[in-house]
C-alpha cells in the first residue's frame, strides 16, 4: 500500500510538473503555431477576423498551395545552398579555433594566462554595434566587400563565448590523463587531438549547434557585406521576399515555416548532446 501511494504521488507530481511546463511554454509556442496556421490559410481567412482565439488557429479551409507558391516566388534552393555553405564553414572554423584556444587556457600554463583569459571574457560585454563601422571599413579596405569572407574568416579566429565553454569543460578532464600522455612521449598537439577532443564531443557539439543556429539566423552580416542576389542566404532572402511579396502574408508565413523547420529538426536530433554539453560546461 505504501508503494502504491508513493507511485500515485510520483505520478501526480509528474503530471503537475508537465502541466506547469506546458503552460509556461505557451508564450513561446503560440507565435509558432500562429505562423504555421497562417501558412495554411488564404488572405480572406487571415483578415476575416480581428480576434485571436484558439479556434482562429484552425485554418478552414486548408490551403496547401501557399508552400509551392512561396518556393516558386523565391529561389529557395539557391538560398539554402548559400546558407549551408556559410553554416558549414563557420561551424568548422569556430569550433576548431575555439577548441585550440580553450586548450591553451585550460591545460597549458604561461605567464599572464589568467589576465589574458579575463580580457578575452571581457570582450563579450562589448556590443557588436560598437565595432561594426571599423570592422566594415577594414573588410572593405581588404577588398572583401561583396564576398563571403567577412562572414567566414572571423569564425576562424575563435569566439570568446565558445572558448569560455570549452575551457570550463577541459578543466573537468583530469590533469593526470594529460601528464600520463606526456610521460608516454606525447606532445601537446597529440594530447589535444587524440585525448581531449574525443572526450569533449558534448561540449564541441554544443558550440557547433550554437554557431549553426547563429549563422542560419544571421541577417545583419549578409545585409552589410553581400550585395549579389545570387549570394543571399535564407535569412536575407526571406527579407527580400517580404519586400517583393509583402501583401502575400500566407505565402510569407509558409516561407518562414520552411525557414524554421530545419532548426527545429536539428535541435530535436541534437537535444540530448546539447543538454549534456551545457550541463557539463558550467563547472567541475
Amino acid at each position: 500500500m505504501k508503494n502504491e501511494a508513493q507511485a500515485k504521488l510520483t505520478l501526480t507530481s509528474k503530471i503537475g510538473v508537465y502541466a506547469a511546463l506546458i503552460l509556461l511554454s505557451l508564450p513561446a509556442i503560440l507565435p509558432l503555431l500562429w505562423m504555421v496556421s497562417t501558412s495554411f490559410k488564404g488572405n480572406a481567412q487571415i483578415f476575416g477576423t480581428s480576434e485571436f482565439n484558439l479556434k482562429s488557429l484552425i485554418p478552414s479551409p486548408v490551403v496547401t498551395t501557399n508552400y509551392p507558391e512561396a518556393l516558386t516566388n523565391m529561389p529557395f534552393v539557391l538560398y539554402l545552398r548559400n546558407t549551408m555553405l556559410l553554416c558549414i564553414c563557420t561551424v568548422v572554423g569556430a569550433v576548431a579555433s575555439s577548441a585550440v584556444v580553450a586548450y591553451g587556457f585550460a591545460k597549458i600554463y604561461f605567464p599572464g594566462r589568467n589576465a589574458l583569459f579575463a580580457v578575452m571574457i571581457a570582450t563579450m560585454a562589448l556590443p557588436g554595434q560598437v565595432t561594426m563601422i571599423p570592422v566594415f571599413s577594414l573588410f572593405r579596405s581588404l577588398g572583401w566587400y561583396g564576398t563571403y569572407l567577412p562572414l567566414i574568416v572571423p569564425a576562424f579566429t575563435a569566439s570568446a563565448y565558445y572558448v569560455f565553454l570549452l575551457t570550463q569543460f577541459f578543466k573537468t578532464i583530469p590533469t593526470e590523463m594529460s601528464e600520463a600522455a606526456r610521460v608516454d612521449g606525447a606532445n601537446e598537439w597529440t594530447i589535444f587531438r587524440r585525448l581531449l577532443l574525443p572526450l569533449s564531443k558534448p561540449a564541441l557539439a554544443t558550440c557547433a549547434l550554437f554557431q549553426f543556429i547563429g549563422t542560419w539566423n544571421d541577417f545583419l552580416g549578409p545585409l552589410l557585406y553581400v550585395n549579389d542576389p545570387a549570394k543571399y542566404p535564407l535569412a536575407y532572402g526571406l527579407q527580400q521576399f517580404v519586400s517583393h511579396y509583402g501583401g502575400f502574408y500566407a505565402q510569407l508565413m509558409a516561407a518562414a515555416t520552411i525557414f524554421t523547420i530545419p532548426i527545429i529538426i536539428l535541435f530535436f536530433f541534437a537535444q540530448k548532446t546539447f543538454i549534456q554539453g551545457i550541463s557539463t560546461t558550467g563547472g567541475k
